[in-house]
């Protein structure tokens, strides 16, 4: 995650970054991520398997064998 706040990018793409982790980890990297996106301004594409990570997200694209399944837009 540093290396990739480190240039500040415009987007950040985190492909299961609670993966490997305990919950209350994940729960701690979720915030970073949701905290460092909204205080810089900076789009995140967060590819995930678990419905709690989305919980931080302004919407989400479900998808099954490689099409949109729904798309859901959060407040």
């Amino acid at each position: 995650i540093a290396r990739a706040l480190i240039h500040r990018p415009d987007l950040i793409l985190a492909d299961e970054p609670t993966g490997n982790l305990d919950s209350h980890n994940g729960e701690i990297i979720l915030e970073l991520l949701h905290d460092l996106t909204r205080e810089t301004n900076t789009a995140l594409v967060l590819v995930t398997h678990s419905l709690e990570a989305t919980r931080i997200c302004h919407r989400t694209i479900h998808l099954r064998d490689g099409g949109i399944v729904s798309e859901t837009a959060h407040a």
